[in-house]
């Protein structure tokens, strides 16, 4: 279970990245299949080539980020549909990836990695690491929410709700796409690095499925803790991360006859269920009365501040 822990805050980056586009940017990217490997690879082969770790795990990162601007380049650009052009960027890293790595799978036992102290001293899937990547996860969440309290952030956030509102007010709105996309998958590569570090080895198709991993942790975690204000919903993408891998590990566990090969059907209804579930009288009633208890908490604030105010005249 605590294996399954680490893997969720490992995997919580990249439903970051996922979060950052299917919910901020309201575009489904697809490239994150490919990026995930790229990171993953890049850093692989740096670490084999005797980069230290962290800059062989940073230079995964710019690869991904990358990746994404080409994606957000074929749509503001060449104007190509945005599924479209996640898919033609995902198919070109495919070859790309195997170009990098030289073969299909690189192994990292015995190459010093960010997780070799770690794993030394015996503590992966121990509180040890848990504590470890969650703190690796809670830096970049809080990394991920003050950047979208700037008005960068702020650009892309509006660019994604109203991209005709957005450049009345002076937005590049094509600029913010490609920022958010190269971000987004950034986040996915650095993912991907850490996962290939913590798993011992990087493999050609460890990216296949990441796009429904990443939306089952984002829908999951904003339908159990909420999708507003934004911290919320950032915290609740790690959250949920955790929870779909907890949930796929106690899936897994259960001796009703699933095996390790059955994780992507588990993967889809998860999915399913967190997009259905939402739709029932009860939950419609709990969202309702939750959205009415944060509307007056602001109502609240908004009174105290105008108090303050005159008391202060």
């Amino acid at each position: 279970m605590l294996a399954a822990v680490d893997l969720g805050l490992i995997y919580a980056l990249m439903a970051l990245g996922v979060y950052l586009t299917f919910r901020i940017l309201d575009f489904a990217d697809l490239t994150v299949d490919g990026s995930l490997v790229t990171g993953g690879a890049v850093a692989s082969v740096g670490i084999l080539s005797g980069w230290p770790a962290w800059l062989a795990t940073g230079a995964g990162f710019v690869t991904g980020c990358a990746a994404g601007a080409v994606t957000g380049l074929l749509n503001t650009v060449g104007k190509i549909n945005p599924l479209l052009a996640g898919i033609l960027t995902q198919i070109a890293l495919y070859s790309i990836n195997l170009r990098i790595m030289g073969k299909a799978n690189l192994g990292l036992l015995r190459a010093d990695t960010l997780l070799s102290g770690l794993r030394d001293a015996g503590l992966l899937a121990t509180w040890a690491s848990v504590g470890v990547f969650a703190l690796v996860a809670g830096v970049f969440a809080a990394g991920l929410i003050w950047f979208l309290t700037t008005n960068i952030g702020l650009g892309i956030q509006a660019g994604g709700n109203n991209a005709v509102m957005a450049r009345s007010f002076g937005v590049h709105t094509s600029a913010m796409v490609i920022l958010g996309l190269a971000l987004s998958n950034g986040l996915v590569a650095v993912s991907g690095a850490l996962l290939a570090q913590y798993q011992g080895f990087a493999d050609i198709s460890m990216g296949i499925g990441t796009i429904v991993v990443g939306l089952a942790s984002v829908i999951i975690g904003q339908a159990v803790f909420g999708a507003l204000p934004v911290w919320r919903a950032v915290l609740a993408v790690v959250a949920g991360s955790v929870l779909y891998r907890f949930v796929i590990q106690v899936a897994l566990d259960l001796d009703i006859g699933l095996e390790p090969s059955d994780m992507k059907i588990i993967s889809a209804v998860l999915v399913i269920a967190a997009l259905l579930l939402p739709k029932l009288r009860f939950f419609q009633r709990f969202a309702h009365s939750r959205a009415e208890k944060e509307l007056a908490k602001q109502v609240l604030a908004a009174d105290l501040a105008a108090v303050r105010s005159e008391v202060s005249r």
